[in-house]
Parts: structure tokens; C-alpha cells; sequence
């Protein structure tokens, strides 16, 4: 049966793994930085750079073996060769730029002769563009590679964000007319919420709302939020994405699919420490805010993985 990636619940079969293994079978890890910290933060990094979702599989193949037929992935791809070495025949695209849902299947057709016939060896980087059919094999030793996914946001998408974005107009909740006819003025109204501004401002906000926090050592800072002082340093977590709002009489921080609202008051020491790229101290903080009460501010944002003590900084 063909392979596709879905969740996974329950305990590996160590022995029927190995086995399996033994005979040829590729060992597939899939969204590793969702389960080790290295890769979460290699793919965090990439996200802030990029500004796009990324994602982490690994895959361990047996010498002289397969793991997949041609095949062409819906979003773009940077293969990084771990160990080993691995042949890669890359043929020209059989669908342009597919979506999720136009996934390979072999009624697409025959691909033709590769474009493209290369052999990564460890230390080697190949980038393939959504849609390019490939295929890979291990030479005479086994193999092991990541592929870091990338996943830009396309026009369709903004389109149906835009879409989504219309359901607070009562004109596009009124019932169908039997005939399939559809007002005019919808078109004008759509139009309005595709202004460049209004789709990336969407976007934006879809990218950080969906981001998973990357909280290795989040218990520790939980434990030392309750002795925490004013006087101890802190500091915006590294991996964090986050965006601050303005919203009338409040202050909005949205990160990692969080919504933390804050008084006006609170505003110059939440934009502060949002903007800081340095340690601080929560006695150092400006605005109207007394000591005690921008010493709570530090220690909710200590506790929802906004800031983390100075002292767990990585190297």
C-alpha cells in the first residue's frame, strides 16, 4: 500500500522494525521537530527567517535499497544528507505547483527520463521545488537524510482567507437563490478584503497563530517564576514568534496560538520587553507600571514562554 504521512499513536514493534529494516524497508521519522529539540529549533530558525511554516522527516535507508517510487511532494523541499550517500533521479513536473489535495498517483502518467541524476553525499544540500517527481536510492552503505519542508502560503489560500474573512458580512450569509445567481456587489466586497495590506496582515497572523512553542525547559521556568524578583534577569525567548497589537484600550500579544491582553498602563512595559533583544530586569522596564506590578507583568510572561530567565539562555 502506498504511504502517506497521518498520526501515529501507540509503541513501535522494536523487533518487527528491525526486521523490517534488515530487509529493505526505510525507517521513517516524520515531523522530527516535533520530537526532538534540535530540529525544533533548526526548523524555528528557518520560520523566523522565512517567515513560513517548516517542517522536519528523517529517513534511514538500508544499502542498495528504495524507499519510494517517483513521486512529487505539494510543498518544497531541502534535503540535507546526514550519512551515506543517496542517488536522486529528478524529473520535469507532470503537475504544476500541485496543492495538498493533488498529491502523486499513478494516473498521472509516465514522467519520462529524469532532468536531473545526482548522488548527495553527507554534507550535501539538494533543494527540490514543489512538484518535481523524484525518486532516491542508497548506494553500497546505508543512508540517512532529513528533508526540511517548507510551506509558503499560496494565492488560493489568500483567497480563501479573504473568503473567511466575509462571513461578518450579512450579504454573503444570505441563503442561495434557487437559480445559483449570486449578487454583483459580492465581487466589490471581496475585492475590498484583497488589498495587499489586508491579505498579508492575514497571512501573518494565520503563520504565528499556528506556530507550536518550542519549550524545552519550560518546567524549570514555571518553577522559577514564583522567586522570581525585579532584580533578576530575563529575556524574550529565542524561538518565540510573536506579533503586539493595538486594540483601544488595550495592549495585545499574540504568539504560539496565545492572546494575552494587557491594559493600556501596561503598554510601554509590554512593548519593552516584546522589543528586546537583550536581557532586561523587570525593575528596569518604563511606563506608569510601580516594581510590584511590572514584576506580575514578567512572571505571566515568564509562565506562558514569552521570556525566559537570562541564565537558561542557549550558548
Amino acid at each position: 500500500m502506498p504511504w502517506r504521512p497521518g498520526s501515529f499513536s501507540g509503541l513501535a514493534d522494536v523487533d518487527r522494525v528491525a526486521r523490517e529494516h534488515a530487509a529493505g524497508a526505510t525507517l521513517v521519522l516524520q515531523a522530527l521537530h516535533l520530537h526532538w529539540h534540535r530540529a525544533a529549533l533548526y526548523c524555528r530558525g528557518l520560520e523566523q527567517a522565512l517567515g513560513l511554516p517548516v517542517q522536519a522527516n528523517a529517513y534511514a535507508t538500508p544499502a542498495g535499497a528504495q524507499g519510494f517510487a517517483v513521486h512529487h511532494d505539494t510543498h518544497d523541499v531541502f534535503v540535507l544528507q546526514v550519512s551515506g550517500c543517496k542517488r536522486w533521479r529528478i524529473y520535469a513536473p507532470v503537475v504544476e505547483l500541485p496543492l495538498k489535495s493533488q498529491r502523486w498517483s499513478p494516473e498521472l502518467g509516465d514522467p519520462g527520463a529524469p532532468v536531473s541524476d545526482i548522488t548527495l553525499d553527507a554534507g550535501d544540500t539538494l533543494y527540490l521545488p514543489r512538484g518535481w517527481p523524484h525518486e532516491a536510492a542508497s548506494q553500497e552503505a546505508d543512508s540517512l537524510h532529513l528533508t526540511i519542508g517548507l510551506h509558503p502560503p499560496t494565492r488560493l489560500d489568500a483567497l480563501r482567507q479573504a473568503l473567511d474573512a466575509c462571513a461578518a458580512d450579512v450579504e454573503f450569509r444570505r441563503g442561495l437563490a434557487p437559480d445559483g445567481s449570486l449578487p454583483a456587489e459580492l465581487l466589490a466586497r471581496l475585492a475590498d478584503r484583497l488589498e495587499p495590506a489586508a491579505v498579508a496582515a492575514r497571512a501573518r497572523r494565520r503563520f504565528v497563530s499556528t506556530r507550536r512553542p518550542v519549550l524545552g525547559d519550560q518546567l524549570a521556568q514555571a518553577r522559577a517564576a514564583s522567586t522570581l524578583t525585579a532584580r533578576h534577569a530575563v529575556m524574550r525567548r529565542p524561538t518565540v514568534i510573536a506579533d503586539l497589537m493595538r486594540d483601544r484600550d488595550a495592549v495585545v500579544l499574540h504568539f504560539e496560538g496565545k492572546e494575552l491582553r494587557f491594559p493600556s498602563r501596561a503598554e510601554a512595559a509590554v512593548t519593552a520587553a516584546f522589543e528586546s533583544s537583550s536581557a532586561f530586569r523587570a525593575a528596569d522596564l518604563p511606563g506608569p507600571l510601580d516594581e510590584p506590578g511590572r514584576l506580575v507583568l514578567v512572571r505571566r510572561l515568564l509562565l506562558e514562554g514569552f521570556l525566559m530567565t537570562a541564565s537558561a539562555a542557549p550558548a
